[in-house]
């Protein structure tokens, strides 16, 4: 497939044409979750939903190192790739896949252990506890394929194809889709035949991946060899703050869980209804972020700083406008949207009133995936890392704590709503002021 160049030509057409196909594999990522959630909750009733859900929240916590690993490889691939680095691009990418296998690996051992302890931290209802264990431990066994296919997406973007990882994933959707019922009804195997359905499909779409990526020479991987010290050194200089980044994120979702589940039942499968809503209709933000993350480090790479600020603003734009119309959407098809997941009517109540109440506050959290997106691109992952620090567990996590005991269980979207407004307004602040754009990551100026 075409690799785009972004340091020239039209930036709006370029963010158009190559977000489109990262809103759309995005979509594909989340209909995972989406489709298990869609039959185990259907089949196997609001319990089972719930378990889904709580063990989903772990799941993305405990690969959340490496994703942030992958958003250190965008930014340090896309400025190789900008500044016409060949032979740097190439060593970087065995590299990062060299250290990236281990941690998966490593992730997967850790998580399958202590998946029991990490749901009875977190207070998982005892209707729902055996299932989310089982789901967890499964979904852990097939880690790495999730790593891997992934991975592969990650390099794709960062030389400017966001198409072919698009293909990659609709094959793992569709095998998902098939095997989902067949598993849990057929062969009734409940709640773990979802989790067998996902790994297996994920398996096979990362296998079919890099047998296309080899054959076609979409990126320069080679017979993976250890990697020099300098490079190993910069992949976990810019990586393990990357890490954090998500680390901090998904962990504040963990906690923000913990305050869901103090509610009960009804709440945690209504929460858990509406977080599927909900990852969708920030798709297209953070389909922006990783597009502007590629875009601007292409145009760091090559010091066109202009650009770099220009596409910025474009992305900005674009969230603003793209948000609002789905927000308004939300709004008017939320229990609908709900109904999808569960039909029980006190979680379905609670799932549309939450949906409600925080639509319009979608657009604000945009920015801060925009804005952190153009940052990251630069190499400034620690700063990063404490605006993501501050928006969960300065801002997000307390207020929702807060305004839970204030307002009872409809306190949880207005905490998480406000905290999405005044987080935007400290991202812009950096974006302004910030000393972001000074960042040497190559030991070269500027």
């Amino acid at each position: 497939m075409a690799q785009q160049d972004f340091t020239k030509g039209n930036i709006f057409k370029q963010l158009l044409v190559f977000s489109t196909p990262i809103m759309l594999t995005n979509f594909l990522q989340v209909s995972y979750q989406f489709i298990d959630s869609l039959w185990v909750g259907n089949l196997l009733g609001a319990d089972a939903l719930g378990a889904v859900a709580v063990s989903g929240t772990v799941i993305f916590t405990v690969l959340s190192f490496i994703i942030g690993i992958n958003n250190a490889a965008l930014t340090i691939l896309s400025q190789q790739k900008g500044g016409d680095h060949e032979e740097g691009l190439k060593r970087y990418l065995n590299a990062f896949t060299v250290i990236q296998t281990i941690m998966s690996v490593a992730l997967g051992i850790a998580g399958f252990l202590l998946a029991e302890r990490i749901l009875a931290f977190m207070g998982t209802p005892a209707g729902m506890a055996e299932g989310a264990a089982s789901y967890l431990q499964i979904n852990f066994i097939g880690i790495l394929f999730l790593f891997g296919y992934n991975f592969i997406g990650t390099v794709l973007r960062a030389l400017g194809d966001s198409i072919s990882p698009l293909y990659f994933v609709l094959i793992a959707v569709v095998l998902n889709a098939i095997l989902d019922p067949l598993f849990i009804s057929v062969y009734q195997l409940g709640i773990d035949g979802a989790a067998y359905a996902t790994i297996l499909s994920q398996g096979f779409a990362f296998m079919i991946g890099m047998i296309f990526i080899l054959r076609k020479k979409l990126a320069p991987f080679s017979v993976p060899s250890w990697p020099h010290k300098e490079e190993a050194a910069l992949i976990f200089k810019l990586g393990i703050p990357s890490g954090l980044q998500m680390t901090v994120i998904s962990a504040g979702v963990m906690a923000i869980m913990s305050v869901v589940t103090s509610f009960g039942g009804d709440v945690v499968a209504g929460f858990g209804a509406a977080q599927r809503i909900d990852s969708i209709i920030m798709l297209p933000a953070m389909a922006l972020g990783t597009a502007v993350n590629s875009m601007a480090g292409q145009n760091i790479g090559k010091n066109q700083w202009e650009r770099v600020h220009q596409i910025a603003l474009y992305g900005v734009v674009y969230n603003l406008g793209i948000m609002f119309i789905i927000a308004f959407g939300t709004v008017l098809f939320a229990e609908h949207g709900v109904r999808l997941f569960i039909q029980d009517k006190e979680s379905v109540k609670y799932g549309t009133d939450y949906l409600k109440i925080i639509a319009f506050f979608y657009p604000l959290l945009g920015i801060n995936f925009i804005l952190n997106g153009v940052v990251r691109a630069s190499g400034a992952m620690f700063q990063v890392l404490v605006l993501n620090i501050i928006s969960f567990w300065i801002l997000r996590y307390p207020l929702t704590f807060i305004f839970s005991k204030l307002m009872g269980d409809k306190g949880i979207a207005a905490g998480m709503g406000i905290s999405f407004a005044i987080s935007s307004v400290i991202a812009f602040m950096y974006y302004r002021i910030g000393k972001w754009d000074k960042q040497i990551i190559f030991g070269e100026e500027k």
